[in-house]
């Protein structure tokens, strides 16, 4: 499995472009089998301030998935809607790090 955390703040001036984005960018990312797996909402920062407001989780069954989504005609169409949904926005591609054994105190 590869997951992307996507960092994102909603352009609350244009509330129409994420629902536009999600219609266009939807259909390929079922037929890849991804899926959003969980949504955060920044309540309040500990230490100084995020950029962000709100952190995705999205799921791809493994990196064939997820590049046949990001090359795909659909998402380079949805980029545009992308940009007016969202005033900040970045993803990143993360690993389970379970097998990292924490410093012995």
């Amino acid at each position: 499995m590869v997951r992307i955390l996507a960092f994102v703040t909603l352009n609350e001036a244009n509330p129409w472009a994420l629902a536009e984005y999600f219609r266009i960018l939807g259909p390929v990312m079922q037929r890849a089998g991804a899926r959003i797996a969980k949504r955060f909402s920044v309540i309040e920062p500990v230490v100084g301030r995020p950029p962000f407001s709100t952190l995705i989780i999205v799921e791809y069954p493994d990196h064939a998935a997820m590049d046949m989504v990001l090359s795909s005609k659909e998402y380079q169409d949805a980029i545009p809607m992308r940009d007016m949904a969202f005033s900040s926005y970045a993803k990143i591609i993360v690993e389970d790090a379970a097998t990292l054994q924490a410093p012995q105190r």
